[in-house]
């Protein structure tokens, strides 16, 4: 398949340790001398800028956290005023608060180019149509893979999520050749197709690049069976840039990560040593080449492995494995990102009983959240329209905060399990 950058993709170890040096030292700088957080972090360490001098002496830097973007919400952690911002973009946060990033018009080329690296990545050129139903908007997603697409000189076609008989009819119409969206909603594609009668050989998907949700290899080989494609995984968060930090290719033996860019680290997330390569830890990313938000050391909380070996399709850019869990309590449903203390502030905020069950499963290949949660017995005596009132203004208030539908259901106070130690709140069902 095609190699979007050789140069970078194919690059000795020396060279990209070289630069990554010299992105590293700009970096701080800016950071010190722009983000007044950075500045105090590295005061109160006694680490200063001249202090760093190769990508070596990225382990005397601090971490950073993702409760550290909600504490300087909106634009604390900006590096530059708002006039040079041409994007924002933003998350759900741990609570109510979004997770902002802000980008310039470099940080949107750098941006661009990682994405376009992926699609090249499939065999992907400029006779390409991409098909991008990935959700637009505050989400990085489809406007990620969209300028990913321009970007290579291919079509992007800003499809959206939703209206599954409207995607099915532009593959058929358009000619769609790379499909871009979650796995999930991949996965309801093809069954739509199959079910619908429609002919595989009246599309002319080749590739999928999907992402933004966990999904495993069997998962791939459905969705490769059902839409006549070959998948590829893609990896991202809106921190760090959004899709497009590493990218899967033709071998499907990790996904290569954007290191000129984004360098890599895995640390023991107890002791937050940084561990061999092929050992299991917390993914860490340092932004050696943004200019609007540098995030130093930011713990990604997903846990997997690096590999600097080289691989069968060529690349020398390290690898990066699946990954295989959190370091925390995350919970990703169809993209967004969820937080079980999300929950608990938006129940408790609208008065409700702080005794609760979270229920995630995958029906008919889409996740689905639902809480259980205890009313009082005068709540629970209420008409059923009563009920169903308070019912929809939980559901609303959950939508607002989450970004995402979570149906509730009234359960008698009492009937929920205790524990004495640390609380069971979520049972995941889904057969990723």
């Amino acid at each position: 398949m095609g190699i979007l950058k050789p140069e970078i993709e194919c690059a000795s170890r020396n060279y990209l340790k070289a630069l990554q040096s010299e992105r590293l030292i700009k970096m701080v700088k800016n950071a010190y001398e722009n983000v007044p957080f950075y500045k105090q972090k590295l005061d109160e360490m006694g680490i200063f800028p001249d202090d760093i001098q190769s990508i070596d002496d990225i382990t005397k830097l601090p971490f950073t956290v993702k409760t550290d973007l909600r504490d300087n919400y909106p634009f604390g952690l900006f590096a530059v005023p708002q006039s040079e911002l041409v994007r924002i973009h933003a998350s759900s946060g741990t609570t109510g608060k979004q997770t902002v990033v802000g980008y310039t018009q470099k940080d949107i080329d750098v941006w661009s180019e990682c994405a376009g690296r992926a699609i090249v990545a499939t065999g992907g050129n400029k006779d390409d149509l991409v098909h991008i139903s990935y959700g637009y908007g505050l989400f990085t997603g489809g406007l990620g893979l969209h300028y990913g697409a321009e970007y290579i000189g291919a079509t992007a076609l800003p499809v959206s999520t939703g209206n599954t008989a409207r995607q099915l009819q532009l593959f058929q119409d358009f000619g769609s050749t790379v499909l871009c969206c979650t796995p999930s909603y991949a996965l309801y594609l093809g069954e739509a197709i199959r079910d619908a009668g429609i002919s595989l050989d009246s599309i002319k998907l080749r590739a999928g690049i999907f992402g933004a949700e966990p999904w495993t290899e069997e998962m791939r080989a459905k969705i490769e069976t059902l839409l006549g494609i070959e998948a590829y995984d893609i990896y991202g968060l809106s921190e760090i840039a959004g899709p497009g930090v590493s990218f899967d290719c033709e071998a499907h033996n990790g996904m290569h990560v954007n290191e000129d860019y984004f360098y890599p680290e895995v640390i023991d997330p107890e002791t937050l040593e940084p561990v061999p390569d092929g050992t299991v830890g917390e993914l860490v990313f340092t932004c050696i080449g943004k200019e609007a938000l540098p995030l130093i050391r930011y713990r990604t909380r997903d846990l997997c492995s690096i590999t600097h070996e080289k691989c069968s399709c060529g690349r020398t850019i390290v690898r990066m494995s699946k990954p295989m869990g959190r370091s925390d309590d995350m919970l990703i449903i169809r993209g967004v990102n969820v937080f079980p203390s999300q929950i608990e502030h938006v129940l408790l905020e609208c008065g409700m009983e702080p005794n609760y069950m979270i229920t995630v499963d995958r029906i008919n290949n889409l996740d689905t959240l639902m809480v259980e949660v205890e009313v009082s017995q005068e709540l629970f005596a209420d008409t059923i329209k009563q009920l169903e009132s308070e019912k929809k203004r939980l559901e609303a208030a959950m939508q607002n905060t989450l970004n995402v539908h979570a149906h509730i259901k009234f359960v008698e106070y009492g009937t929920l399990p205790r524990s004495e130690g640390k609380a069971k709140r979520v049972i995941d069902k889904r057969k990723i």
